[in-house]
């Protein structure tokens, strides 16, 4: 890279930087104001409180990374402009092409630096930061759901009909082994419980059926005589899901997804559209960086405040398309990655057309 490239990706990353910084403070801020009556509530201490914040600021840094790189892009290519410098870089004989290429390196930069936090370091803080705001912010949770159905092997059933997430105590169970469509054994018990000393499910008043070439052979066990069991299956499975897919990393986010689909759960869409959506940021980083050199390329008469206004408008509108298409992929009633995509798709077409307009 030439003296030109290091100029503008400085000035790009340095500007980024300062945006995002700036954003991120401004909305910590307002956050503690809102936050700060239920912290003195439920008597947090800072050590906590630090912590959390800690957790929040990367969290809300990188969610904002590409409406902040591209912020940043207007910025330093309309004071380029502004300042007649991309006039003097096209009459050296630079292409226009040609001085894309420091841009496209930070958006390079910027996209690779979101795809490794969202996918590996923020999952990790927001298991913090998730786990305080649903302590301290939110009302206790209670499992509500009866009549519970779930594949736990790949021939191994369960059916419970209540569950306390609060005494780990699931009531009226039934466990079923069926191999080749026909029950081998089955087991039904009043209670199954977690045992925190030995991790393991601990039946209570069951009653073993097991179905052999000789008959059926029939074993009980009363209220002193428990039947330890190991399952794939934990009090986590039951504790409070909301917003779980942003506290896993991409291998947790596969491996859970895996598992699910193995129960037949009917959330798995969910946590598939958070890992597409992962994929797709950072090439919406790159999209806009592009569009954002298109739009602020032009000097303006009016100054910087004109190019500046229509990044913000344009980052507003991609808002609301990447809403939009979050909400459709959710609904299911498009396939979920074309969903996804749909503002990228979008946003690049319009870079495309917009392509045409600037000067050269």
């Amino acid at each position: 890279m030439k003296k030109l490239d290091w100029y503008i990706l400085k000035k790009i990353l340095g500007v980024f930087v300062f945006v995002v910084v700036g954003l991120v403070v401004i909305i910590c801020v307002i956050d503690f104001t809102e936050k700060n009556d239920d912290f003195i509530q439920n008597q947090v201490s800072r050590a906590q409180i630090t912590k959390y914040y800690l957790t929040l600021f990367p969290y809300y840094a990188i969610l904002l990374t590409p409406i902040t790189a591209f912020i940043a892009t207007v910025f330093v290519t309309a004071k380029l402009a502004s300042q007649t410098e991309i006039v003097a870089i096209l009459a050296a004989g630079i292409s226009f092409r040609r001085m894309l290429i420091p841009y496209f390196a930070a958006s390079l930069l910027i996209a690779a630096m979101s795809f490794v936090f969202m996918g590996y370091i923020i999952p990790d803080a927001n298991k913090y930061r998730i786990g305080f705001e649903l302590n301290y912010l939110k009302k206790p949770f209670f499992y509500s759901d009866r009549n519970m159905h779930l594949k736990i092997a790949d021939n191994d059933y369960i059916y419970i009909d209540r569950y306390n997430n609060q005494r780990d105590i699931g009531y009226n169970v039934t466990l079923e082994k069926i191999i080749d469509e026909e029950l081998v054994a089955k087991i039904n018990a009043k209670r199954i419980h977690w045992d925190t000393a030995t991790n393991k499910w601990s039946l209570k008043n069951w009653q073993l059926r097991e179905l052999k070439d000789g008959g059926e052979v029939i074993t009980s066990g009363g209220a002193a005589n428990d039947m330890d069991t190991l399952l794939n299956l934990s009090p986590s499975d039951f504790q409070n899901k909301e917003r779980l897919q942003e506290t896993l990393t991409i291998p947790e986010l596969n491996d859970y997804i895996a598992l699910q689909q193995s129960r037949g759960a009917g959330d798995v869409q969910f946590y598939k559209i958070e890992k597409y959506i992962r994929y797709m940021q950072p090439f919406g980083v790159i999209i806009l960086c592009f569009i954002g050199v298109i739009v602020s390329a032009k000097k303006s008469r009016r100054g910087t405040g004109l190019p500046i206004a229509m990044g913000f408008l344009i980052a507003f509108i991609f808002i609301i398309f990447f809403i939009l298409a979050r909400a459709i992929a959710e609904a299911g009633t498009m396939n979920p990655i074309l969903a996804v995509w749909i503002p990228n798709i979008l946003f690049t077409a319009v870079g495309l057309l917009l392509y045409n307009t600037v000067p050269r």
